[in-house]
């Protein structure tokens, strides 16, 4: 099966208020000695995956460079990346390769490099067409800027465009949403992913909001029935336009779905390069890697309920056998730089289960009970049938044939549903 790969480039122009990912502002005299900490990553893969026990395949279908904003690096830089996967991975035939891009970061020098590198779908992060909004949480660009970049990518032959929106922005209301919504359908884009403004302590407009103050316009914050009400809006809009919702906070015209996320939805193998970059592997040696894990070493953090009979001695013995690897990188850029471990551990098949379950319903087609059954057995299928019977119940999700899926209802409290299915105690019987 291909890996998908992906490049975390944590680099701002400036920290957008809302922004709770690990990216920021840093000197650029530090950019050069990340890009070679990322290609000798890149290097020393199938290394890495070897001691893991997770099985590496050396064929990519996707490869999604993401930030931060990647078109910080000079042009040099982004090449450098991308001829050290391609010295060192197979990249298929009509392979995805996207890269996120700040509108007003484009110029004619790099989009002649994303030309040369194969980069054929670019992700705008634009989060509002109204410039007052943007302004609000730090974002450097305007609707003018916006339109005029999507217009020079499809010059330069890059007509797979993706747009970012926010739902809850400060200042934002109804009619102001209704204008983001109706540039975003005339400008055309095939694919767009509408967010709902996250409030937690990781982002300095969240700790705002938390604490009660007004700094960052945090007082003119919509409240949370409003945003639930422009998400809402926001899908009846894109999917009147022909741009379908596939996945919770994802829509597309039809073969413009986001084969690189589905990978993660879907569980498929990917791995990751940079600060707090994550990877998963499929497991090549099973019982190698649960003979490691018993001897101490991290990827305890699932206990497995699928085991193995060997014969010693005579006596049947059971051995927990893990279904996958997932690691991840220091989510620190000094921590990067220096010397480091990665952070490791093993998926159980009962894990597994849970997160094909969680991971599968975000997608607006939902999981199949078949598939289900095929790889887990008869008995998980009753335990999640069992429990999507009780989010049907409650309206959160509905059965169809061999599918359950999220209702409208369930994708606005998908979290809830989320942890009926990770917290079950016995997904896979003893």
């Amino acid at each position: 099966m291909p890996l998908g790969l992906y490049i975390s480039v944590p680099f701002c122009r400036t920290k957008c208020t809302y922004c709770n990912f690990v990216s920021d502002v840093f000197s650029r005299a530090v950019f050069e000695k990340y890009v070679a900490r990322v290609c000798a990553e890149i290097e020393l893969s199938p290394k890495t995956a070897g001691e893991m026990c997770g099985g590496f395949a050396r064929s990519v279908d996707s490869i999604y460079v993401g930030g931060g904003t990647p078109t910080l690096l000079t042009v040099e830089q982004l090449q450098r990346i991308f001829v050290t996967i391609q010295q060192n991975f197979e990249l298929q035939p009509h392979s995805e390769i996207t890269l996120e891009c700040a509108p007003g970061t484009l110029s004619d020098e790099t989009l002649a490099c994303f030309v040369r590198c194969g980069i054929n779908r670019v992700s705008l992060g634009v989060q509002s067409f109204v410039d007052e909004e943007a302004r609000s949480v730090a974002r450097l660009h305007n609707r003018e800027t916006v339109l005029r970049d999507i217009a020079r990518l499809r010059a330069h032959g890059i007509s797979n465009i993706n747009v970012d929106l926010i739902a809850g922005l400060p200042h934002q209301t109804r009619e102001s949403w209704e204008r983001s919504l109706d540039e975003l359908i005339a400008a055309g884009v095939p694919h767009a992913s509408v967010y709902m403004l996250e409030v937690d302590e990781d982002s300095r407009l969240g700790r705002e909001l938390i604490a009660g103050g007004q700094k960052y316009h945090a007082h003119s914050v919509p409240d949370d029935d409003l945003t639930a009400d422009l998400y809402e809006l926001a899908c009846e809009r894109l999917n009147a336009a022909g741009i379908a919702q596939y996945e919770i906070s994802n829509f597309a015209r039809p073969g413009f779905e986001s084969k690189h996320n589905l990978k993660y939805w879907i569980r498929q193998p990917y791995l990751g390069f940079g600060v707090d970059a994550h990877s998963m592997l499929f497991i090549d040696n099973p019982i190698a890697t649960a003979s490691r894990d018993e001897r101490g070493r991290e990827g305890r953090d699932f206990q497995s309920r699928r085991k193995s009979p060997e014969t010693t001695g005579g006596t049947a013995v059971s051995r927990v056998l893990p279904n996958a690897i997932r690691f991840s990188n220091p989510d620190n850029l000094d921590s990067y730089l220096s010397p480091s471990s990665v952070r490791q551990t093993s998926v159980s098949s009962e894990a597994a289960l849970q997160e094909t379950c969680f991971l599968g319903l975000r997608l607006t087609k939902g999981i199949d009970l078949n598939a289900i059954a095929a790889q887990f057995g008869s008995d998980a299928v009753e335990l999640v049938s069992a429990t999507a019977a009780e989010c049907v119940q409650s309206g959160l999700m509905e059965r169809e044939g061999s599918y359950v899926r999220l209702t409208a209802k369930g994708r606005l409290l998908s979290n809830e549903v989320f942890e009926k299915f990770i917290t079950e105690p016995t997904l896979l019987s003893s």
